[in-house]
């Protein structure tokens, strides 16, 4: 498949002379388009930065991220909003639904932003809700839903226009066991029946064994990956607890 994602050397310091912290220290990166790959790392590892990096939230230092050719650290104003808007989903930790509006209505608000037609509007919606498992919740407001079906809409909101690549950070981190495990499935689907890049962090040995690959940061570099070998996600996951034990004591939360 063609290379959807391509970063090169990248760098993020944070901080001034004699109090300088180097986040990033020239992370290379590539996503294949119809990838799904976690990140992983301890607490300080530079993960979460390299997110923010590619997401456009934060810029670095140093160093080069493409997504389908276009260069995104040069990107200001109405260029770099309408990257976000159209080529960029977002899912957090923290759903951030409004509450004064539906699920339907949540989902559909950047369909709205981008002035997709009405009748277009409501045949993504249903189609993304169905996908996701909430398309008997999308009359309800936030407050009905449980919080994995908040997390499952705000996934869908993320998703629904289609943009080339998927960013999740921690989006299972505030949910219970099963809430988790229906997203992840629900994930699994939208990467294998709709293609979709997902590049998502974790903490979490359970949530990287569903990547198809996982990338370990340490100290703002790779140092290592795994590759999913067919189907067998047991097989992953138990090379994710060897790297984890490599690491020692730097990420005891992950287990």
């Amino acid at each position: 498949m063609a290379e959807l994602l391509c970063v090169k050397d990248l760098t993020k310091v944070y901080g001034k002379r004699g109090a300088v912290t180097r986040a990033l220290d020239g992370v290379d990166l590539s996503l294949e388009a119809g990838e799904y790959v976690g990140i992983m790392g301890a607490s300080g590892s530079g993960k979460t930065t390299l997110l923010n990096c590619i997401s456009t939230i934060d810029r670095p230092t140093s160093g080069s991220i493409q997504v389908d050719g276009e260069e995104l650290t040069g990107l200001r104003g109405r260029a770099l909003t309408r990257f976000r808007r159209e080529r960029l989903g977002f899912i957090f930790q923290d759903c951030n639904l409004l509450d004064t509006l539906t699920a339907f209505e949540n989902i559909a608000l950047s369909l709205s932003i981008l002035r997709t037609p009405a009748a277009q509007i409501r045949d993504r919606v249903e189609e993304t809700a169905e996908l996701l498992g909430i398309g008997d919740c999308l009359d309800k407001y936030p407050y009905q839903m449980s919080g994995g079906q908040q997390q499952r809409c705000a996934a869908a909101r993320a998703i629904v226009t289609r943009p080339a690549l998927v960013l999740a950070d921690e989006p299972t981190g505030a949910l219970d066991s099963k809430s988790s495990r229906l997203l992840l499935e629900r994930l699994e689907v939208l990467n294998r029946e709709r293609g979709a890049t997902i590049l998502m962090v974790t903490h979490d040995a359970f949530t990287a064994s569903c990547c198809r690959r996982v990338v370990f940061l340490r100290d703002g570099k790779i140092f290592a990956q795994l590759e999913r070998d067919g189907g067998d996600r047991r097989a992953l996951f138990q090379q994710i607890i060897r790297v984890v034990t490599q690491l020692g004591g730097e990420m005891e939360d992950v287990l």
